[in-house]
């Protein structure tokens, strides 16, 4: 039992996680709105780390620094065939597993399935929305939502008013919705924050269901009086509210969109142009309750300590999961305690590196560097931990234990005649 390294494989594992990186991030963007979750999380790090396997075997393989010169000519052959077991396989089921987990409703948070949007149809949105595009971003909207989904519709201007109570999605209810959208019209009134707000809240506890988060999305392009205790009752419930202002000429109309949505733990929208509304809006659905273990965690969820702990918890067991694997892999458990302690650890570097890092910015390509990142982490720490857990070398007895060893023989090479009280023990000067 001695403390080593592997430097070829420390070089080499980072080579695998940049590799991985690159084929799971493809999967991550071609597939997040189109396959489930636990699947995508169990693909995603199943295909790290297969290829830091891969390359970890083959750093062995040029230089057998951990597990010695009798494994590369003995038992490569079966480190090769345990590579896929070993990585992909148990990865993908403890990627599926730890998302499982992650995606269910604890500590009061509520996955989002009502909408009810809020839509300004001052007189104002004759200049700023002439064609009247923003029915047709709440159409298409409507059209991409899951069928287990409730949506509302509340118009206002001067005064508010239900269009379209909380309706729960299918084939004849979406028909219904599209109508009631295409027979809304531009009024003549003001804008009346307090009274769109008042309305939608009231709509919302008239329907609401315990097991049923809620989510609110406000368009408007002006600026009205609002006594923010009239968010009281969404913070209570942990109501969401994203904003979205059209065309804001006036700092006063933004300033309030953006304060409202901040005392809500939402998130405020700058549209420039009508014509953007549609993607504003699939934007704003896309990030709702689209959490992952490498993806930005939605409200409530992203503000809830349970889970940021969760997390990180998470991200820690899998990458320990990932060094057990490796370990496994080489037919060696000295290794695998080596590498299953250094991949724990890694793991909790690389969670904390997630939870702090992943959608702090407005810029995507940033959460692309921070999963990067974290795998670069993960690939070098277990690595290095055999400096700090000794290993040995885990070969194979050539003679079995139930074997009859051959009689002792003499220095002339004839069978030697046992003494009474000899255990057939031989003994070299």
């Amino acid at each position: 039992m001695q403390r080593k390294i592997n430097w070829l494989l420390v070089l080499f594992s980072l080579i695998g996680g940049a590799l991985g990186f690159i084929f799971s991030e493809w999967l991550l963007h071609a597939y997040l709105d189109r396959m489930p979750r636990i699947l995508l999380m169990g693909l995603y790090f199943g295909i790290i780390s297969l290829m830091i396997g891969i390359f970890c075997l083959l750093a062995e393989m040029i230089s057998p620094v951990l597990n010695g010169a009798s494994w590369r000519q003995r038992y490569a052959d079966i480190s090769w065939k345990l590579l896929v077991p070993a990585t992909l396989v148990v990865m993908f089921v403890g990627g599926l597993a730890s998302q499982a987990l992650y995606q269910l409703d604890f500590n009061g948070a509520r996955t989002v399935k009502d909408v009810v949007v809020v839509v300004d149809n001052s007189g104002s949105m004759l200049q700023t929305d002439p064609q009247n595009l923003r029915y047709q971003a709440v159409k298409n909207l409507v059209s991409s939502m899951d069928n287990d989904m409730r949506v509302g519709i509340i118009e206002f201007s001067g005064e508010a008013r239900v269009a379209l109570p909380l309706t729960t999605l299918d084939a004849a209810s979406r028909q219904q919705v599209a109508s009631v959208v295409d027979g809304l019209n531009v009024s003549a009134g003001g804008t009346n924050f307090t009274a769109a707000l008042s309305t939608s809240i009231q709509q919302i506890t008239q329907q609401e269901q315990d097991d049923r988060g809620v989510t609110v999305i406000m368009l408007s392009d002006g600026y009205s009086d609002l006594d923010m205790s009239a968010l009281q009752p969404y913070q209570e419930r942990g109501i969401v509210i994203n904003t979205v202002g059209l065309s804001l000429a006036n700092d006063g109309g933004q300033n309030l969109l953006t304060e409202i949505a901040s005392e809500t733990d939402g998130q405020y929208y700058g549209v420039a142009q009508a014509t953007d509304l549609t993607q504003t809006f699939q934007q704003i659905y896309d990030t709702l309750d689209k959490r992952t273990l490498v993806t930005e965690r939605s409200e409530p969820f992203n503000s809830n300590l349970y889970y940021q702990i969760l997390h990180v918890v998470l991200i820690a067991l899998i990458g320990a999961l990932m060094g057990v694997g490796w370990g496994l892999m080489f037919d060696n458990r000295f290794l695998a305690r080596s590498f299953g302690v250094g991949g724990g650890v890694g793991g909790l570097l690389a969670g904390l590196l997630l939870e702090w890092g992943i959608g702090k910015t407005d810029w995507s390509w940033t959460d692309a560097v921070i999963r990067f990142l974290a795998i670069m982490i993960l690939a070098l720490v277990f690595t290095l931990f055999t400096l700090v857990i000794p290993i040995g070398e885990n070969n194979k007895r050539l003679i079995r234990r139930n074997e009859t060893p051959p009689p002792p023989t003499s220095s002339s090479g004839s069978p030697r005649r046992r003494r009474p009280g000899d255990s057939g023990r031989t003994f070299q000067r």
